[in-house]
């Protein structure tokens, strides 16, 4: 393993949800290289057991470590959710730093003593793990989860302001905000591409907190505290890695990461 700050930061997810968290960190660490994989002839994995989605997990960890990442972000809920210990046991010394984690750290950060919405894919709400962290971190704070099942196909289907996300949005919302929380996690990362419309849902008063731009920043600040921050004249490069390239990949890819994904490599396992 070489040393020293040039080497990527790996960030992997079940599909292509992941690629906010690229975008993220590409507008807050514009310098770093990123190699990221994204799992997409076995996406969806909330339908799948713990046990197959930590060997699946293990599996995407072990490729990129052969890569010489110097730091692993775990871009996918689900897999921070049930998994994220395997990635840690595997990764040694190396930083890992998971989307679940930072969204429960802005979340106390935001409202400490507060009430806090959390919504997310069913799998990632009924394991409960925003819950059990944020009360880890604060246990005052009442927490309000509320799975959204509809929103990563709509999502997908690129309906970002469309009328029937609208009013699917109000609909799922409704118990939270009856609870009058502070802030509302966005607990998947397909959900910053419904931030404009969810801030108008949830009105003024409900700050959001989206778990790519938190994991962004405390990717930046874990950087800096290990020494590792890359400072370097060349631009950032970035790989994409996947296991299918299914039709739509292109152009739903693009549209999370907000630029051209240029070329895109296939592993076959």
């Amino acid at each position: 393993m070489s040393g020293g700050a040039g080497r990527p930061i790996g960030v992997f997810d079940s599909g292509i949800g992941g690629l906010t968290v690229v975008r993220a960190l590409m507008e807050r660490l514009p310098m770093e290289d990123i190699v990221y994989f994204g799992d997409t002839a076995r996406v969806p994995y909330g339908v799948k057991s713990v046990a197959t989605i930590g060997q699946f997990t293990a599996q995407i960890t072990d490729f990129l470590l052969q890569q010489d990442v110097k730091m692993l972000i775990v871009a996918c809920n689900t897999m921070a959710a049930v998994a994220a210990e395997v990635v840690r046991q595997r990764a040694g010394d190396i930083p890992v730093l998971d989307v679940i984690e930072a969204g429960a750290r802005a979340a106390v950060a935001e409202a400490p003593g507060g009430r806090m919405g959390v919504i997310g894919t069913p799998t990632t709400i009924n394991s409960n793990a925003y819950a059990r962290r944020i009360h880890a971190l604060d246990p005052a704070v009442r927490v309000y989860s509320r799975a959204c099942p509809l929103f990563v196909p709509l999502v997908e289907e690129g309906w970002l302001d469309h009328e029937v996300t609208r009013l699917t949005a109000q609909e799922y919302l409704r118990p939270v905000l009856a609870e009058e929380v502070d802030g509302l996690v966005l607990g998947c990362t397909h959900y910053p591409l419904l931030k404009p419309l969810l801030r108008d849902v949830v009105g003024p008063g409900v700050k959001l907190i989206d778990s790519a731009s938190t994991t962004a920043e405390f990717a930046a600040a874990s950087l800096q505290a290990a020494g590792l921050a890359h400072v370097s004249e060349l631009p950032a490069r970035y790989r994409y890695v996947v296991t299918d390239v299914p039709l739509r990949f292109q152009t739903i890819g693009e549209r999370f990461l907000g630029r051209s994904l240029g070329r895109v490599e296939k592993v076959d396992w």
